[in-house]
This record gives C-alpha cells, sequence and structure tokens, in this order.
C-alpha cells in the first residue's frame, strides 16, 4: 500500500469559509494530494498526501498560488490529541503499570502516565489512530472505571467581579477622605499667598506675622507643636492607608518576597515613608513644644491612592466586559452528542449520547432540528437551514446540503442533518475563538511589560537618588550652615544646627521619594 505522510501549512490571509472551501477543492484535485483540512480560526492546513509524489513544499507553493500565504510548519506535534482521564478502582502500583503497559502497546497512544494518588491519567494520542472513546474503552477493559476530567465550562477564571469591587471600594474609601484633606491644603494655600502678599506690601514686622499666623484657625495649636491643620490631615489620612492601601501593601509584599519590585512597591514605599516622616515629625514637634508648625506630608498618600486605586477600577472594569463576551461564547459551546453508526446505504444502526470531548474525528454525528452543531464538520446526509449568526454574524440562516461544512455552536434550525466530524475539540473554530481572546486577555501590551521592566530599576534608582539626597544635604549643611539656615522655614535658634540641618535633609529626600514614586509610568 502507498505511504500516507502527514503534514501542517501554517496559511495566512484566509478571510471566511469561501477561502477554505476554495483551497480545499483545488489541492483535492492534485496528484498525490490524499485529503486535506483547513481550520479557519487556527489558520492551518493538515495535508494527508503521498510522498513519492509531492512534498510539503510544493504543497505550501500550491496554496500560495491560490493567492494566500503559506508555510510549512516544522513542529508537527501540534496535532496530538491530549487527555485526561479519572480512573477508579486502582488498588496499588500494579494497577497503574497494568494500565500504563497496556495503553502504551495500543496503537496510536504516543505518552501515558497514571497516577494512583489522584486517580488520574493523562493521556497524549494521535488523533489519526484512535480516539479518546478507544482510550476509555481499552481501560474499562482491563476492569477500572474511567470517567473525563470535567472541565469547568463556566469561565469563572475570567470573572474580575471580586477584583472590580475591591477596587472600587479602594477608590471610594480613598476619594472620601482626599476630598477633605484637598480642601484643608487649597485653604492653606490661599491663605500663605494671602499672608505673603500682606507682607510684601506692609513691611509688617516678625511679631506681626506671626500673630496673623496664629489668627488663622487651622495654624492654631492645639498642644504645642500640634495644629489644627497637621491633626486632621493625620486624621484623615490614617483609614486611606489602612483601607484604600490595603491591597498595595499585600502585593507589594509579594513583589518583595521574590526580589522584584513592581509599581506597587513604590507606591507603598512613597505612602508609607510620607506618612511615618510626617507622623514622626509631628511627635518630634509635640516633644520640643515647637512654636513653628513642622511641614508635614499627610496629602500625598491619601491623593496618590485615589488616583491609582481608580486607575486599577477602571482596568479591571474593561477586562470584565472583554470576559461577559467570552462567558457567553463559552456558553454558546454544545456539552453532548449524538453519535451514531451507519450501516450499507447510510442505515441508521445504533445511536448514543456522549460528552462533546469524546467525539473523535471521522464520527458521524447526527443534529436534531434545534440543536447545537457539537463539533465543525461536513454534511454527509440531510438538508436544513443553519444559523451561524452566533459565529458569522450573518443574520439570515444558511442553506446546508451534503458537502457543506457546519461550524460547532451554530444552530440547526428545520432539517435533521449527519455530519462527519472534522474538528474536535480543542480544534474547533470556537474553541480557537475562545482561546484567542483568553490569549488576548492574559498576554500583556508590549508597552506594558516595558512599563514593568523599567519600574524593576525605577524603584531602586529612585531610592538611591532619594538616600543621595539626604547624605548631600546633610554634607552641604555641615559644610555651609547659611544654605540650609536660609531654606528651611521656622528655623528656630532653640534647636541644634546639626538637628535642623538632618530635619532638612530628611525633608528634601522624602520630597524626592514622594514626588518621584508614583510617576506617570505607574499611573498610566
Amino acid at each position: 500500500s502507498k505511504t500516507i505522510s502527514k503534514c501542517y501549512v501554517q496559511v495566512t490571509g484566509m478571510t471566511c469559509a469561501s477561502c477554505v472551501a476554495n483551497i480545499e477543492r483545488n489541492l483535492r484535485r492534485e496528484d498525490g494530494i490524499h485529503s486535506i483540512l483547513v481550520a479557519l480560526m487556527a489558520g492551518k492546513a493538515e495535508v494527508r498526501y503521498n510522498p513519492a509524489v509531492i512534498h510539503p513544499a510544493a504543497i505550501a507553493e500550491l496554496i500560495r498560488e491560490l493567492g494566500f500565504g503559506a508555510t510549512v510548519m516544522e513542529n508537527c506535534g501540534e496535532g496530538d490529541g491530549i487527555l485526561e482521564l479519572v480512573v477508579r478502582g486502582m488498588t496499588c502500583a500494579s494497577c497503574v503499570h497494568k494500565i500504563e503497559s497496556t495503553l502504551m502497546k495500543t496503537n496510536g497512544v504516543l505518552y501515558c502516565s497514571v497516577a494512583l494518588a489522584t486517580n488520574k491519567a493523562h493521556i497524549k494520542y494521535d488523533p489519526e489512530a484512535i480516539g479518546p472513546r478507544d482510550v476509555i474503552q481499552v481501560i474499562q477493559d482491563l476492569g477500572f472505571t474511567t470517567s473525563l476530567v470535567k472541565k469547568d465550562r463556566s469561565a469563572s477564571h475570567l470573572d474580575h467581579k471580586q477584583e472590580i469591587r475591591q477596587w472600587k471600594r479602594s477608590f471610594v474609601v480613598s476619594l472620601v477622605f482626599c476630598i477633605p484633606v484637598m480642601g484643608l491644603m487649597i485653604y492653606m494655600m490661599v491663605m500663605d499667598s494671602q499672608l505673603s502678599d500682606a507682607h510684601t506690601h506692609h513691611n509688617m514686622s516678625r511679631e506681626d506675622m506671626e500673630t496673623l499666623h496664629s489668627s488663622m484657625v487651622l495654624e492654631y495649636q492645639l498642644l504645642p507643636g500640634l495644629s489644627v491643620m497637621n491633626l486632621l490631615s493625620f486624621l484623615l489620612c490614617v483609614p486611606v492607608q489602612v483601607f484604600g492601601g490595603w491591597h498595595f501593601y499585600i502585593q507589594a509584599s509579594r513583589a518583595l518576597r521574590h526580589n522584584t519590585a513592581n509599581m506597587d512597591v513604590l507606591v507603598v514605599l512613597a505612602t508609607s515613608i510620607a506618612f511615618l516622616y510626617s507622623f514622626i515629625i509631628l511627635l518630634v514637634a509635640m516633644a520640643e513644644r515647637a512654636k513653628v508648625n513642622p511641614v508635614t506630608f499627610f496629602d500625598t498618600p491619601p491623593m496618590l491612592f485615589v488616583f491609582i486605586s481608580l486607575g486599577r477600577w477602571l482596568e479591571h472594569v474593561a477586562k470584565g466586559k472583554t470576559s461577559e463576551a467570552l462567558a457567553r461564547l463559552i456558553s454558546l459551546q454544545a456539552t453532548e452528542a449524538t453519535i451514531v453508526t451507519l450501516g450499507p446505504d447510510n442505515v441508521l444502526l445504533s445511536e448514543e449520547q456522549v460528552d462533546v470531548e469524546l467525539v473523535q474525528r471521522g464520527d458521524i454525528v447526527k443534529v436534531v432540528p434545534g440543536g447545537k452543531f457539537p463539533v465543525d464538520g461536513r454534511v454527509i446526509e440531510g438538508h436544513s437551514m443553519v444559523d451561524e449568526s452566533l459565529i458569522t454574524g450573518e443574520a439570515m440562516p444558511v442553506t446546508k446540503k451534503p458537502g457543506n461544512t457546519v461550524i460547532a455552536g451554530s444552530i440547526n434550525q428545520n432539517g435533521s442533518l449527519l455530519i462527519s466530524a472534522t474538528h474536535v475539540g480543542a480544534d474547533t473554530t470556537l474553541s480557537q475563538i475562545v482561546k484567542l481572546v483568553e490569549e488576548a486577555q492574559t498576554s500583556k501590551a508590549p508597552i506594558q511589560q516595558f512599563a514593568d521592566k523599567l519600574s524593576g530599576y525605577f524603584v531602586p534608582f529612585i531610592v538611591a537618588v532619594s538616600v543621595v539626597t539626604l547624605f548631600a544635604w546633610i554634607v552641604i549643611g555641615f559644610v555651609d550652615f547659611e544654605i540650609v539656615e536660609k531654606y528651611f522655614l521656622g528655623y528656630n535658634k532653640s534647636i541644634s544646627a546639626a538637628e535642623v540641618i538632618i530635619r532638612f535633609a530628611f525633608q528634601a529626600s522624602i520630597t524626592v521619594l514622594c514626588i518621584a514614586c508614583p510617576c506617570s509610568l505607574g499611573l498610566a
């Protein structure tokens, strides 16, 4: 007998089912080509040919002549079927060995491993030679009960409801506390500018300035060193830090455990340091009974958290929309199929209901009026109208007669059809669409990967810069104290010069951290 070889050709430029039909029709006429199957969504053709007459490169060339792009795919392992089974009734290692050795002897089984502890069998097979039902039959003949590992058809892993809820909560909490903090800040700025105007116009004496300063309600000191403004900011900041920042802290700790620094680490660093520094400065001011209120950064964390949690929330809402569409797609898949055995002259001998996963290539499947097509296939017998709008968007039902192709997930309308399965399992058009959408969801946009990579270098870089700032100012301060004195607001003669320098240096380095941290990278 002639040897038949099989090759896969990647085909580009196919737009619709007529392209597929065109390629299949033209190639079937060629000498040495036994059969050809083209999958539109996967963009590949599986060709069985006689190597004595024709070779894969020539086949690809034939497809190119029809006006499509075609390259021969090297790794032909693509065609392996994979089967996950639950096997009950195994008692010891010899059962495992019995199943494995019997299966490996079976023609068409490429690989098989059975785990006693989990009762699972993992089998790779060649769909040309054998199908899932045959494998199950082999195991059952050995006296074990087997069933398919039930696939989760609900697409629950694509559900973003929980994340949407959590980021929305995060955003709302941060926003509620951020608005008053912002209000306080703007009020302070306005008052400050009025003060400085008054100062420039009237050359007020220092004492007058201070009376004006302390006359401002917010600057009023409840305790020495603790102003109303700072107390309010502190109280508003705590809940944001705890509730708004909760998820950031969790994610940042995970990242640090794996020795990576991502955007979450930056956000957490900036907010925590701003918060702790402000808190410590307040305590110090209270301990010193300072006359002038210290400069705090309590406004930084709430605002950062607001922007970033808003971003995350929107991102998950967008993802949720895609997932909804995907879940609907997945729900189009039929769960069962009716397989029939035909006698001579297409006489029905028997029929049985099986799981869709168990349909093998070449099986004859019966689809009744109103039923869904479980797999892609070709009509053998019967005439009907088929609603393919779910897949193609075409509103009008399409006429199907023997020789036409049908798509899994479309709905049969008025006549009963017998179809021969051409693409089953993960190769059906519907599965391919689902797979493409899933991949699009899980893969990051190139720019996003770039941002993540950058932030890996960015975090240590910013931290280093702020540390450098800290030491630089300490050095400058000890070398030339005048500069620090000029820029350090509320320099109080009662504090030692060293303390002033260190405080100023800290203030400068924290400012660097807070400003550089959340940077546009993270927000974007």
